[in-house]
């Protein structure tokens, strides 16, 4: 397996993340989005090797038996999510570095296959009172479910110092500099 560099972006809900890492892959060609393979079924408009990888549970597991993601985990009881290996290989033999927008969870993961060649990226939002507005105006989410993410941002920010760098995204056009900065030296591009 040929490797190069990866860039793994991970964030609590909220924090803005998709939105960043859009304008990232926007501003720098030299990336490439990684497809997540799951077992969930497709939301509408979804698309099979474009939004994800769509498996039935017992093709994911046969995947693992076969050693063929570099990360997985079962999120929920029977609904897996991994990045494939042949996934990164794409991207590299397309002359590109991936970039994996994954859980806190699966970015340690992949970093502690990929040590000399992988930077792992933590975005936060500046507080979780921000978090809880910005969660808040969505206006998809009940009351509920918003405390719920936010108990889950909480835990998931212990993890930030296990990064190699953290983001506040308080400001939305500087945290989308900072980012493209620190991808770009590490990419070197």
């Amino acid at each position: 397996m040929t490797t190069g560099k990866i860039i793994v972006i991970t964030a609590p809900s909220g924090s803005g993340k998709t939105t960043l890492v859009k304008r990232l892959l926007g501003a720098c060609p030299h990336l490439g989005f990684s497809i997540s393979a799951c077992t969930r079924n497709p939301r509408v408009g979804e698309v099979h090797a474009k939004d994800y990888y769509f498996y039935e549970e017992d093709q994911f597991k046969k995947l693992i038996d076969e050693d063929a993601f570099v990360e997985w985990e079962m999120v929920y009881t029977g609904k897996y999510y991994g990045t494939l290996k042949s996934e990164l290989q794409r991207l590299w033999d397309a002359g590109k570095s991936p970039l994996v927008d994954i859980d806190v969870q699966g970015a340690l993961a992949i970093r502690d296959k990929y040590p000399d060649n992988c930077i792992t990226i933590f975005i936060e939002a500046p507080s979780l009172e921000v978090l809880r507005e910005r969660l808040r105006s969505r206006g998809t989410e009940t009351e509920h479910s918003i405390e719920e993410r936010v108990t889950k941002a909480a835990h998931e920010l212990t993890f930030a110092p296990k990064f190699d760098r953290i983001i506040i995204n308080e400001d939305l056009d500087k945290a989308t500099a900072e980012l493209r900065q620190v991808v770009e030296e590490f990419t070197g591009c």
